[in-house]
Formats: structure tokens, sequence, C-alpha cells
């Protein structure tokens, strides 16, 4: 090999030495901006159980309000039929204590 080969090919390596350089750093750029996006999706999944988590109190505590007047109209209707068994009873003893 003579000088002039050697020369060329040193230059050769040089400058794909430097291209390798830029693509180094080029990856390393992307790898910070994949680093960063994982973080992003970790702490958005993070923020998302926290947000079923509530939605599924809500859902309980809609649920819960909405059945409330169905429960108070069951009571009265239990009571006023209570109340309607206790004047019958009442009225049939009467009536069986006054013969």
């Amino acid at each position: 090999m003579t000088d002039l080969e050697i020369a060329t090919k040193l230059t050769e390596v040089e400058q794909r030495g430097k291209a390798n350089a830029h693509r180094i750093e080029d990856l390393e750029k992307r790898q910070g901006n994949l680093d960063s996006l994982v973080t992003s999706v970790a702490v958005m999944a993070s923020k998302q159980e926290s947000i079923e988590t509530d939605v599924t109190e809500i859902k309980a505590d809609v649920k819960s309000l909405t059945c409330k007047p169905g429960k108070r109209w069951d009571n009265l209707v239990e009571q006023i039929i209570w109340l309607v068994v206790a004047a019958a009873v009442g009225f049939l003893l009467a009536n069986l204590g006054l013969n």
C-alpha cells in the first residue's frame, strides 16, 4: 500500500467516523425523546387509574342517590299498609269487644 492509498483510506475512515458521530448524536437525542415519552405514558397510566377509581365512586354515589326516592316511596307504602292493617285489626277488635 502506498502513502497515497493509506492517506485516502485514512480520509475515508475519518469521514465515516464523523458521519457515525452525527448518527450517534441523533440516536442519543431520539433515545432521550423516547425516554421522555415513556415517562409521560407512565404518568398518564397512573392518572387514568386514579380517574377510573373516581368514576367508579361517582357511579356508586349516583346510583345510591337515584335509589333514595324509590326507597322513601317503598317505606311510605309499607307504613300505609301497616296503618291500614292496624286500623282493620283495631276495628275488628273493637267490634268483637262491643258484641
